[in-house]
């Protein structure tokens, strides 16, 4: 299988999406809206839960099911208020020392001139920056598609997992090409030299785990398992490992 047939498995229809996965974790799950600025955004869900006894901040990017659906989520595609809300949610866990999980599949975040004018290059900044030193364990999983700084807004975590049939990358395959060669006709050549895919961004060090789209249901037991080793660690030690975690990826 080409790494462009893994990007185009990525955004098939019949995966399952954010909301699944909450469902299949978290339990007693209570929905928080709103960013406290400007409004709600329906393309990310953010919330407080259980993971078996232990009390979670739980937000995941949503796409939608059907066609009311999708827009409803504006397709997964992240305004400013939706990362703004993320990291309300964020500093709410810091303050209560609750663990966070996060699922990411979003083609990018959303780039339209309200995007902008409400600034979306900021929110996505602002992510980055708090969740670098946020007192409090992190962990993200790319569920189905990682794209550019919407899903980097979400993945600056003490551990990123990653689904073996997801892909993570700066640039979507059909824009890097057509950015180099004027037309999306080597997307397929572009996907391969991107480094997308979760065997090679493992070898880079950029995330810590490949999780089988198979064993949906042993999720729960691997993400309570590491974040009860991620809790038990002392919260300077744990920030500082995050910080070297970042330093050292790449080649």
């Amino acid at each position: 299988m080409r790494d462009y047939d893994i990007v185009l498995g990525a955004r098939s229809d019949n995966r399952h999406t954010a909301i699944d996965y909450m469902n299949a974790v978290i339990g007693d799950f209570i929905e928080f809206h709103g960013d406290r600025y400007f409004g709600d955004d329906g393309a990310v869900i953010a919330g407080i839960g259980m993971i078996k006894d232990m009390p979670v901040t739980v937000i995941g990017i949503e796409k939608g099911k059907n066609t009311e659906d999708r827009i409803a989520h504006n397709f997964g595609s992240a305004h400013p208020e939706g990362y703004r809300k993320a990291l309300r949610l964020m500093k709410q866990a810091e303050k209560f020392h609750r663990p966070i999980v996060c699922f990411v599949d979003t083609a990018g975040a959303f780039c339209g001139v309200d995007a902008e004018e409400r600034g979306q290059g900021r929110a996505i900044a602002e992510n980055l920056y708090e969740m670098s030193d946020l007192r409090t364990p992190i962990l993200s999983i790319v569920i189905g598609e990682g794209g550019s700084g919407g899903a980097l807004a979400l993945s600056h975590a003490d551990r990123v997992w990653m689904l073996d049939d997801a892909y993570f990358s700066v640039v979507s395959p059909e824009s890097c090409a057509n950015i180099l060669w004027k037309s999306t006709e080597k997307a397929d050549v572009v996907a391969d030299a991107l480094n997308l895919t979760a065997d090679k961004l493992y070898k880079l060090g950029l995330i810590d785990k490949i999780c089988s789209n198979d064993a949906f249901e042993n999720l729960e037991n691997d993400i309570y398992a590491e974040l009860k080793k991620l809790m038990d660690t002392d919260i300077d030690t744990l920030t500082d490992l995050r910080y070297e975690k970042f330093r050292r990826v790449g080649y």
